[in-house]
């Protein structure tokens, strides 16, 4: 039997034209695949909040929201997840791995590239189609 929907916030961090992708870490679940940084809200908390706690606590990086993307829910084998885009842009902070095993800074149009976990997928080809308008 499947859990309820685990809601996650994530954000795409752009910086001088750069997009930042994490890499999981090999202990985590989807080891080593790619994704935009974030992490689950919690009860009664504000997506805004949630973006800011999860950013500081694995990365130790600040933003901007800028505009939200559309939510992607994806099922995988375990449970389901509803991922919540957010657009941002670097304001502070010092960048370090607390969780990731890697991360990049990338020219957009290099997103598709990468090995992203599968609920990452839709967000990375939204983002791209939403720069082009």
């Amino acid at each position: 039997m499947k859990e309820e929907t685990i809601r996650v916030a994530c954000a795409v961090i752009e910086d001088r034209g750069m997009v930042l992708a994490a890499q999981r870490g090999r202990e985590m679940s989807m080891p080593l695949k790619w994704e935009f940084p974030g992490g689950k809200l919690h009860q009664g908390e504000s997506l805004e909040a949630c973006l800011a706690r999860e950013l500081e606590e694995e990365l130790g990086l600040r933003v901007r929201i800028e505009r939200p993307l559309p939510p992607v829910i994806h099922c995988y084998e375990e449970f389901t997840i509803e991922l919540i885009p957010f657009v941002c842009t670097l304001t502070g902070g010092r960048l370090r791995l607390n969780e990731h095993g890697a991360v990049a800074w990338l020219p957009p149009e290099t997103l598709p590239e990468l090995d992203w976990a599968a609920a990452d997928i839709p967000v990375v080809s939204c983002y791209l189609g939403s720069r082009e308008g």
